[in-house]
């Protein structure tokens, strides 16, 4: 089944008309977020990215991608930063604020919270597990009890970690079945982190790095996507 997607706010930019997005094999009850709110919240995802990377999150046509961005610089909702050789989006304090307002409404519209509120009591202790995962995969604990940066010659080591992640990873299958279930936005968390980890045995970067779409960035993106759907503070989560 495919459905056009509309914006919540009629003072938006219009749809993209050849634009549908792919709900085949969802719930019929899976609410389908507005091309409006996927294209703030991929800024607020990817915290600075490019205009690409915010018609990638959610495969968004770079056209409506572009007609978005452009409503909401003149909105103030988000600003252009260079840094270097880089240079992308981020929500300003209004647009963080737009964006929760909007993430708000759509929770009390699809009758979700408790599931969602359900999922991220879930994930906590398995973020404790990601966390002392990623950095047993980082560094290495000498006899002397000092550390070092893992070199990823002891393979033993590294498969033990693999494997405490591959367990992480088919607790997150379910997990992220349920949010699916009422947010299609949710869709990919599981399939994502199980890719990276899929390609780290040949590169160990997919499972820490920051230039990648690896483990831990999967991961983080999911724990910024619980905590804004729920309007928690992040300093205050755990």
């Amino acid at each position: 089944m495919a459905i056009f997607v509309r914006s919540l706010d009629p003072k938006l930019m219009p749809l993209h008309p050849t634009w549908r997005l792919d709900t085949k094999g969802k719930s019929p009850m899976t609410h389908v977020s507005c091309s409006s709110l996927l294209a703030l919240h991929a800024i607020r995802l990817g915290g600075f990215v490019g205009t690409q990377a915010v018609a990638d999150r959610f495969h968004l046509p770079l056209g409506l991608a572009e007609s978005h961005i452009r409503d909401f610089r003149e909105r103030g909702w988000i600003s252009h930063f260079r840094f270097a050789t880089d240079a992308g989006w981020s929500l300003t304090a209004r647009g963080r604020g737009e964006n929760e307002q909007l993430l708000a409404g759509e929770l009390a519209e699809c009758g979700a919270k408790s599931s969602v509120e359900e999922v991220y009591r879930m994930f906590l202790p398995l973020n404790e597990r990601l966390v002392k995962a990623c950095t047993a995969w980082q560094l290495t604990i000498l006899p002397d009890g000092g550390m070092r940066d893992n070199d990823h010659d002891d393979a033993d080591h590294d498969a033990r970690i693999l494997a405490e992640l591959e367990s992480l990873a088919q607790e997150l299958v379910p997990m992220t079945t349920r949010l699916t279930e009422h947010l299609a936005r949710f869709s990919g968390y599981d399939t994502r982190f199980a890719s990276a980890l899929s390609r780290a045995v040949c590169d160990p970067e997919m499972i820490v790095g920051t230039t990648t779409d690896s483990a831990h960035r999967v991961w983080f993106e999911l724990h910024e996507d619980l905590i804004a759907t729920l309007g928690i503070d992040r300093g205050a989560a755990p």
